[in-house]
């Protein structure tokens, strides 16, 4: 039996991804997303049909193997005293290290450390970085397998605990044994957004890759000693709305930053498990973000 196409962004409405945006965001619930959707639902595709369309395909977007011989992955526990005590993340390095390496914190999006996550940290080391994922859902049980139930756990979170259980999870990265003290970031819509506040944070950091995430606060912009690499897509009204400020702030600050905005993409678009994924996009961001690493990253 022949596998369907996966759709792209194209194959959908503007409006629908639009409503989808908001969905994940929480800025409309499930039913606020069928009633919308529901106009554009024609034939035997109904609203619910088309956010199933939209909604993650982990499995076959999968690019490295959780057991792949090459990596040497686990999950590690460690102590944040000024957030929620203890929490939790997936270390990933390559099995057979050469050397101090440099390492990378990954920041995931609002619904914790699910498998594309995770999938992105082995990727990382397999270009011969240290990579660690923090999961923020870990004090209220992790990650729950599902993407509407770990939307649901994000929102119960205090947010002033995550912060802090990210740079606990930053410290740790940095004296990490094999590491080389050279940190980098890089996050991904609310993993954006962390990754813009942490290089407030920071000073050691040597480089941050924020993907379509909220600005860091503009009075703390001239805090950033790091390198930064904006990825914004072309077509993101809530996130591009901060950008003008943001910009204006990094300029004024002297901040070492580059844009890359490639044209016609969505909000999510280095995301290869939805049709939201653009794959000439993600591409160059990808190559972008190992540039960046190995220029700030590798050198002693």
């Amino acid at each position: 039996m022949a596998i369907p196409p996966r759709k792209k962004a194209s194959d959908f409405d503007p409006e629908v991804l639009r409503l989808f945006d908001q969905y994940v965001h929480g800025l409309i619930d499930r039913r606020g997303f069928l009633r919308g959707a529901a106009r554009f639902a024609v034939g035997a595709t109904t609203a619910a049909g088309l956010l199933a369309a939209l909604s993650p395909q982990f499995a076959a977007a999968q690019q490295v193997k959780p057991d792949d011989k090459r990596l040497k992955a686990g999950y590690l526990e460690f102590a944040s005293p000024q957030g929620y005590g203890t929490a939790r993340g997936y270390l990933v390095r390559p099995a057979k290290a050469r050397g101090p390496l440099p390492m990378v914190l990954v920041v995931h999006e609002n619904r914790g450390l699910n498998p594309h996550i995770e999938d992105i940290t082995r990727r990382l080391a397999l270009e011969n970085f240290i990579a660690f994922a923090p999961d923020a859902l870990f004090p209220l049980g992790g990650y729950p397998g599902d993407e509407d139930k770990a939307r649901a756990e994000f929102a119960k979170l205090d947010q002033t605990k995550t912060r802090q259980d990210f740079l606990a999870a930053a410290h740790l990265l940095q004296g990490i044994e094999g590491g080389n003290g050279r940190l980098g970031v890089v996050g991904f819509c609310y993993g954006g957004g962390m990754s813009n506040f942490l290089a407030t944070q920071l000073p050691e950091l040597k480089a941050a890759a924020p993907f379509y995430g909220s600005a860091a606060p503009l009075e703390d912009v001239p805090k950033i000693k790091a390198e930064m690499l904006v990825v914004l897509a072309a077509n993101d009204e809530r996130i591009n709305a901060g950008w003008p400020a943001y910009e204006a702030a990094l300029k004024q600050a002297g901040v070492h930053y580059e844009l890359y905005q490639p044209a016609g993409t969505q909000h999510g678009f280095n995301n290869d498990t939805t049709p939201r994924y653009d794959e000439a996009a993600a591409r160059g961001a990808w190559k972008r973000t190992l540039a960046l690493f190995e220029r700030t990253l590798r050198k002693g």
